[in-house]
């Protein structure tokens, strides 16, 4: 019997186990080599490029699929107010936490910059910035990983339709769950190349920018990264096991590693999609729930953006002698913390476009912005951790509003 919990125990965690220690070799060739590892740069750049490939069809197949095999739009509209509920409670209990940590321990203080006075803080209207986030001006604009939210709102919208086509309908609706599935497979498959693309990716940021961490952000470094350690942990914890009780905890994070490893090293949440509905199926979370609370959440869902731009504007504050208190201030800093995290998309280095609008909302000179461009490129690895393994969490939280709290009991059963 033991024998046998053991290889089960092994079959549960060896690829996690696997993944891992290809990251850890990699980040100790990333030591060795220093710069030189850049070398090994190409063989994980193919492993993302995979990712980014794959991740449109996805998206588009696993959404409209899974609307489309809705029996009723009333458990499509059951879904869609429970993922905004739970984007919305964790985006701001992530921004409150952050406000209270960083009037606790100020992340600029002793920082001393010789820069251009702010202007008078007046946000710009970001009407244009909303339209472009929610929609395209042409159909091959559609089929690009840059804009997810316009192709996930198409997907939704494409499902709706074959349910109104009833029963005519059901052609289409095998034929995109056999695509579906097809997806699902070609995912398994570039897995098994994953722990050598990852650990030539760690190898190479290591390697290049290892020096960086330990540099003269050190003191937001410090603060970040220990609050999204204990966020993962702590908060994460809590949220499952609303969903789920005890074993919605231990299930969670039984088989949330590789997302968060993919995480990790690619940076981007729509990069580690595919990884992350792989550990929605093994948690026992619903087909049709995670097919939309994950690729949603993957572009809107942002607790790590939360946390980080609450950070960037402390920090900017703090430079340029504004102090950062008071409810409007508070109330400001988490409608942009949110709006920053929707507008970069879940793109690799797309938290500039974030920056951005926190430096031109602000009314903050340019030279702000590479400031906090810095503090972005630093914090991103952890920030996209907490994006990317929430979404998968939020899931769980939606299928215990839809679906009741013995969900897990009905999915094993």
């Amino acid at each position: 019997m033991e024998q046998g919990q053991l290889k089960s125990s092994w079959e549960s965690y060896k690829f996690p186990i696997i993944l891992l220690g290809a990251i850890v070799i990699g980040c100790i060739l990333g030591l060795i080599l220093g710069e030189d590892a850049d070398v090994l740069k190409p063989l994980g750049d193919i492993f993302i490029n995979l990712m980014f490939t794959i991740v449109v069809p996805l998206v588009f197949l696993t959404i409209s699929s899974a609307v489309a095999s809705m029996a009723s739009l009333h458990r499509l509209g059951k879904i869609m107010g429970a993922l905004l509920a739970v984007f919305i409670v964790t985006g701001l209990i992530a921004s409150v936490l952050m406000i209270f940590v960083v009037n606790v321990f100020p992340p600029a203080q002793g920082v001393h910059l010789d820069l251009p006075e702010a202007e008078e803080l007046q946000p710009l209207s970001t009407a244009e910035q909303i339209v472009a986030a929610v929609t395209v001006t042409d159909f091959p604009n559609l089929i690009s990983r840059r804009n997810m939210m316009p192709l996930i709102i198409f997907s939704i919208f494409f499902g709706i339709t074959v349910i109104m086509l009833g029963e005519k309908g059901k052609p289409i609706v095998d034929l995109l769950n056999v695509l579906s599935e097809a997806m699902v497979k070609m995912i398994s498959l570039i897995m098994y190349y994953a722990p050598i693309g990852l650990g030539a990716y760690f190898a190479s940021l290591v390697g290049s920018f290892g020096p960086q961490l330990i540099g003269s952000y050190g003191r937001a470094m410090l603060i970040y990264y220990p609050i999204c350690v204990l966020y993962f942990f702590i908060a994460f914890a809590i949220y499952a096991y609303y969903a789920a009780g005890k074993k919605g905890v231990a299930s969670f994070f039984r088989n949330i590693i590789p997302p968060a490893l993919t995480s990790l090293a690619t940076q981007s949440s729509i990069a580690t999609l595919p990884v992350n509905l792989a550990a929605a199926e093994r948690i026992g979370i619903p087909k049709d729930i995670r097919e939309i609370v994950l690729p949603l959440g993957a572009t809107a869902h942002m607790d790590g953006s939360c946390l980080s731009a609450i950070l960037k504007i402390s920090f900017l504050f703090g430079i340029f002698g504004i102090p950062f208190t008071g409810i409007g201030t508070f109330v400001t800093a988490t409608v942009i913390s949110v709006l920053s995290g929707v507008v970069m998309s879940g793109v690799p280095g797309g938290g500039l476009i974030g920056e951005m609008l926190i430096v031109s909302m602000y009314g903050f000179p340019p030279e702000a912005f590479p400031i906090i461009a810095t503090i972005g490129y630093l914090v991103d690895p952890p920030a996209t951790l907490i994006n990317a393994t929430g979404d998968t969490v939020a899931a769980m939280m939606v299928t215990k509003i839809v679906e009741g709290k013995n969900w897990m009991d009905k999915a094993r059963g």
